[in-house]
C-alpha cells in the first residue's frame, strides 16, 4: 500500500521532474545544439502526456479514495518512468529507446483509459442492480449502501422529532410531500 501511495503522489511530481530531467540530461551527456532543441520539444510533449495519463488515473473514484494507485498502474508508471530517465541518459547511443517510449506512453495512455471506462462500467451496474432490488422487492437491498444518501445540510439546529419527519423512512411506497417549510 505504501508503494502505491508513494505513486500516486509521484505521478504529478513526475509531470515536472521527467521532462525536465530529459533537457538537463541531453545537454550533459554530449548531444548536439539541435539534439538538446529536440529533446526541449520531446519533454514539453511527454510532460504533456504525463500528465494527461495522471489526470485519467486521478479521475477514478477508488484511486482519490483511497489515495493510492492500482498495482497496474505502479507497473505502467514505472516502466514508462524509467525510459524517460534512461532515454536521457542514452538518447545519443540508443536513439530508437525515443521511440519506445513514445510507444509506452501511448500504450499507458489507453491503458488508463480502459481502466477509467471500467471502473464506470463497474458503478454505473451497481446502480442498475440497486435500483432493480429497490424496485422489485419495494425495499431498499439489505447490506451498506453503496451511494451517498442525499441529505438536506441546510437544516442546522433542528431537534430529533423534525429530523425524523424530514426524512421519510426508506419505504418507496411512501410519498411525504411537505407543504410548507418550518419557519425557524
Amino acid at each position: 500500500m505504501i508503494l502505491r501511495r508513494v505513486f500516486y503522489y509521484w505521478q504529478f511530481v513526475a509531470v515536472g521532474v521527467l521532462p525536465l530531467w530529459l533537457m538537463v540530461a541531453a545537454s550533459i551527456f554530449g548531444s548536439t545544439a539541435w539534439q538538446v532543441l529536440g529533446a526541449t520539444f520531446g519533454a514539453v510533449a511527454i510532460g504533456f502526456g504525463l500528465l494527461v495519463v495522471s489526470l485519467l488515473i486521478i479521475a477514478r473514484r477508488e484511486v482519490r479514495a483511497a489515495k493510492a494507485v492500482s498495482w497496474a498502474d505502479v507497473g505502467v508508471l514505472t516502466l514508462w518512468h524509467v525510459l524517460i530517465v534512461l532515454m536521457g541518459v542514452y538518447s545519443v547511443t540508443a536513439p530508437w529507446l525515443s521511440v519506445l517510449v513514445v510507444l509506452v506512453g501511448l500504450g499507458a495512455f489507453w491503458f488508463v483509459l480502459w481502466e477509467l471506462f471500467d471502473a464506470a462500467r463497474k458503478r454505473v451496474r451497481e446502480a442498475l442492480v440497486y435500483i432493480d432490488e429497490t424496485a422489485r422487492f419495494g425495499t431498499v437491498p439489505t447490506g451498506q449502501n453503496p451511494f451517498q444518501p442525499m441529505t438536506d445540510s441546510s437544516t442546522g439546529g433542528r431537534d430529533a422529532a423534525d429530523k425524523d419527519a424530514a426524512h421519510p423512512p426508506a419505504d418507496p411506497s411512501v410519498i411525504i410531500i411537505q407543504e410548507k417549510p418550518t419557519d425557524r
